[in-house]
This record gives C-alpha cells, sequence and structure tokens, in this order.
C-alpha cells in the first residue's frame, strides 16, 4: 500500500502517461475531458436546439467510460489511500492565503472558505460558480479543448495551437491567483 498511497516520482508517473497516450493514440483517441460535456448534451437531446449537437455520440463511449472511471478512481483513492487530508504546501503560500482569509489552508483539500455549504450557497459562492462554469465551458470550446487535451495530448504531438492554448492557460492562471484572487477573497 506504501507505494500506491505515495507521489510516484517523475521517472515513473512520466513513462506511465507516455504509454497511455501511445495507447490512445495507437487506437486513433485523443486524451481529454471537455468533450463529454458536449457528449452529454448530445445524449441529453440537445441537437433539438442546436445542430453543433447533432453528432455520433455513440462514437465517444470510450470517453465517457473514462470519465467514470476518474470519478470511480477519485472516490477509492479519497476514501481508500489517502492518510490525511492536510497537502504539503510552502509555508509562504500558507501565509498569503492566511493573510485572504484561509484559516486552514495546507489542512484540507477543498477549503471550507470556498466550499462549505454556507459558501457555496450565499449569493457570492453561486456568482463564483455561474461565473467559473461560463468562463470555463466557454474557454475550453474556444481554445477547442481542455487544459489535460491540449497540455498532454496537444504537445506531445507538436501541435502548434495546444503550445498557444497551454500558454494561454498558464498566463490565465497567473492572472487569477496574483491579481483575481486577491480581490474576490
Amino acid at each position: 500500500m506504501e507505494v500506491i498511497t505515495q507521489p510516484w516520482p517523475w521517472y515513473v508517473a512520466g513513462p506511465a502517461i507516455a504509454f497511455v497516450l501511445f495507447l490512445l493514440f495507437y487506437f486513433g483517441k485523443a486524451f481529454g475531458v471537455s468533450t463529454n460535456l458536449e457528449t452529454i448534451c448530445t445524449i441529453g437531446g440537445a441537437g433539438r436546439i442546436s445542430d453543433h449537437f447533432k453528432t455520433d455520440w455513440k462514437a465517444r463511449t470510450w470517453s465517457l467510460i473514462f470519465v467514470v472511471g476518474i470519478i470511480i478512481g477519485g472516490f477509492i483513492s479519497s476514501q481508500y489511500l489517502m492518510t490525511s487530508q492536510a497537502i504539503d504546501l510552502n509555508p509562504q503560500t500558507v501565509q498569503d492565503l492566511a493573510e485572504l482569509g484561509f484559516a486552514n489552508a495546507g489542512n484540507e483539500y477543498l477549503p471550507a472558505e470556498i466550499f462549505s455549504t454556507d459558501n457555496l450557497l450565499s449569493l457570492k459562492g453561486i456568482g463564483i460558480l455561474v461565473a467559473a462554469g461560463l468562463f470555463i465551458g466557454f474557454g475550453t470550446r474556444y481554445a477547442g479543448g481542455c487544459t489535460s487535451g491540449h497540455a498532454i495530448t496537444g504537445l506531445s504531438s507538436l501541435q502548434l495551437p495546444s503550445l498557444v492554448a497551454t500558454i494561454g492557460f498558464f498566463a490565465g492562471g497567473l492572472l487569477m491567483t496574483w491579481f483575481l484572487f486577491p480581490l474576490i477573497f
């Protein structure tokens, strides 16, 4: 169990990711998660509203199974393989988060200041969720894929649009971390 519960070194995790990508390329598939929302909308009948959703969703069944595997794997990991909820954060990060009002930074994965029921049901919490959902949903469709799809599959197959998208993702993350996050909290 010790091997499973501890972070894997780069020389093990990197080749494992490369092997999975090789298998996906071999079978003509692309790694990514964002197209599953489109597939779910198609299954739900969104094709009656927009021609964009008139696709063969059965060709993407493998990707839906992949997402179900992610959910099951995350559940198993969080329930049975985590020794604690504490995160190994840089002390400066803990201090910066404490100054923004996060009392237990580093002690749990989901800070109560954002993810508690009271905060999620507040006007500010709902506003953050709606804005984040719109930005992420629009951004992934506009960029032609999500972070994992571009940064892992796109870069490994040397696609220039994926390089541009990945740079944009990192620039957006820096903008959020250094400028917007302190304004929101």
